[in-house]
């Protein structure tokens, strides 16, 4: 899998991953891929719903040792 973005939102709390994540993705082609790596534990909700209510697409999230990553592609 070819990442295009990656994007390390480590430390701040919501609503900053979700903030860094769009402008991120803004910037980005349909179907290039974005890793983002977090370590709020309200992210795995709060990319959830801005998935569903966009047309990205989450493709894997894993947690390790408490940092969420989660692979985004644009819609």
């Amino acid at each position: 899998m070819k990442i295009d973005v990656l994007v390390d939102a480590k430390g701040l709390s919501c609503p900053m991953p979700l903030v860094k994540a769009k402008k991120a993705i803004d910037a980005m082609l349909v179907g290039q891929l974005m890793e983002l790596h977090s370590t709020d534990k309200g992210a795995l909700t709060d990319f959830q719903a801005w998935v569903n209510k966009s047309n990205n697409e989450i493709v894997k999230v894993d947690t390790i040792s408490g940092i969420y990553t989660f692979v985004i592609r644009k819609g």
